[in-house]
């Protein structure tokens, strides 16, 4: 509301009196104005769309951050894999009249010592490629530490098994570290890589010792290594097709090994990879 004012004044007694009058106008109404439904549908219809455009860039943060942390792992699994079959020929261990290296086409078998503990034992070691519920793979097998030449033998054969046709027992030793499209074994012998599966480097060994114990694997009495063949299951391999088992050969100890893989296209890091490995000493090959 408006008011206007008008002053009056009147002489009183030879004085002034003022006289203040206050008239009021009315102001105009003003009328408030909501939203129509047409407008409400315009700005419910634009939060919708920023919505679902917001979820859009928040779905594919996530699924792109989940790839890279399975890309991440795959990588580490991959890195830790070599570096663990390097680390299982550094450790390699040679015992009189046994082969500590052996390549089957199908498997890698080694004897290693440990790495942690030097009295603890020696292990057997086996790399291969099989079949799992993953796909091919390639996997890693360990024997428990060995202080015996009879549980050394039983340890060569059950190796050999893992790597053809594996049970229960043989499974939980194993190690899955890739998946795998296929591999390769060659040895560098004679300054010139060669086939692996070559035997021309077999030599006769010296016979070895009795009951006494070399390098942390103590020889058992013949009984005892004859009632562990007889032990094996009829599956698993003779402990005389392993050379330098009982024909009393040997072979020497290759300068180097290389390891080819082939992995898949689909995983993180796809095509062939190729590591070489020399013996401490020899430098690079």
């Amino acid at each position: 509301m408006s008011a206007s004012f008008a002053v009056g004044c009147d002489r009183v007694l030879g004085g002034w009196r003022f006289r203040l009058r206050l008239r009021r106008r009315p102001s105009p109404v003003r009328l408030s104005r909501g939203f129509t439904l047409v407008e409400l549908l315009v700005a419910l219809a634009l939060m919708a769309l920023m919505a679902a455009l917001s979820w859009r860039g928040f779905n594919s943060m996530s699924l792109s951050r989940q790839q890279l942390s399975g890309y991440s792992e795959q990588l580490l699994t991959l890195q830790n894999g070599v570096a663990q079959w390097t680390a299982d020929l550094d450790a390699l261990e040679q015992q009189p009249g046994f082969s500590s290296l052996e390549w089957d086409g199908r498997a890698l078998r080694l004897l290693r010592r440990s790495s942690r503990t030097p009295g603890e034992g020696l292990y057997v070691v086996a790399w291969a490629q099989g079949a799992r519920a993953q796909g091919s793979v390639w996997m890693r097998w360990q024997s428990e530490p060995l202080t015996s030449r009879a549980q050394l033998l039983a340890a060569w054969s059950q190796a050999a098994l893992w790597a053809q046709n594996p049970g229960d027992a043989e499974r939980k030793q194993e190690v899955l570290i890739t998946p795998l499209v296929g591999w390769q074994v060659v040895f560098f012998r004679g300054g010139a890589w060669t086939n692996a599966l070559s035997s021309a480097d077999v030599v006769s060994a010296p016979p070895a010792p009795g009951p006494q114990p070399d390098a942390g694997v103590a020889a058992a009495p013949a009984d005892a290594a004859s009632a562990a063949a007889n032990s094996a299951p009829a599956s698993s391999p003779s402990p005389e097709n392993a050379p330098g088992i009982a024909t009393g050969k040997t072979e020497t100890m290759p300068d180097g090994v290389r390891l080819v893989l082939t992995l898949p296209k689909e995983g993180v890091i796809s095509g062939t990879i190729t590591r070489d490995w020399s013996r401490p000493g020899l430098g690079s090959l």
